[in-house]
């Protein structure tokens, strides 16, 4: 669907992407993999995700090859996200040349979008330093780490236990049901978490268990120490 006026481009964004970052609330999974294209769909979203990603101006062939769509169907697309604003077109021969247009506010919703499983990182890292007994680390592996969390995926954590903290301690289990909430609420999937006292953690990540040794290859820290950081205290 084509929208008539450049007036509408924020609307295009803001009506699916302000319901897609509020459902979140309600436990409905993003999709991390594809998120402008699970709001924006069709040919347009594809089109616009591609070119999300990149500062380069693109010919329609290339374009229409990133995007997984054919020609003709870029080619229908694009003059209405001229129209709009969102995209500029500038004709160098043989060739139409296209670019986001990145000024526009409504462009930017839309690589906001884009960059949403770095948001997310960043804010259930922010959320983990809030609590009011902070972890030493939390990790994240699994499919959120490679960047191939789907609406299906869990978001899998392992949390470092400060040593000082009993593991059944009232506040630190308090705490961390407050962190799995707030990072659901963050990224609508479910949060799997894996705990492992701080004097435990290196000596786990430095082993050669299987799940361990995918945290090393794969694991995104959020939080507090990274995965060297705790390696290297086995060492010291």
């Amino acid at each position: 669907m084509l929208l008539p006026s450049s007036a509408t481009a924020l609307s295009l964004v803001y009506a699916t992407f302000v319901p897609f970052t509020s459902d979140t609330r309600y436990g409905v999974a993003g999709d991390f993999v594809h998120p402008v294209q699970a709001v924006i769909p069709g040919a347009q979203g594809r089109v616009l995700a591609v070119l999300a990603q990149t500062t380069a101006a693109l010919n329609l062939s290339t374009l229409a090859r990133l995007a997984g769509v054919s020609v003709a169907q870029a080619s229908r697309v694009m003059p209405g996200l001229v129209e709009l604003g969102l995209v500029e077109r500038r004709e160098i021969p043989p060739s139409s040349q296209f670019r986001l247009i990145r000024e526009n506010v409504a462009a930017q919703a839309i690589i906001d979008l884009a960059r949403s499983r770095d948001t997310a990182l960043d804010r259930i890292g922010a959320a983990a330093a809030a609590l009011p007994i902070p972890p030493v680390s939390v990790i994240v592996f699994g499919s959120f780490a490679r960047g191939e969390a789907d609406d299906h995926s869990d978001l899998d954590a392992i949390v470092v236990r400060p040593d000082e903290v009993d593991e059944d301690d009232d506040a630190w289990a308090t705490a961390i049901e407050q962190w799995r909430s707030d990072a659901r609420v963050i990224t609508g999937n479910r949060i799997e978490i894996l705990e492992v006292a701080c004097h435990e953690a290196g000596t786990k990540l430095a082993g050669k268990a299987p799940l361990w040794r995918d945290v090393v290859r794969d694991g995104v820290a959020v939080h507090g120490l990274t995965i060297d950081e705790m390696m290297e205290r086995v060492h010291a």
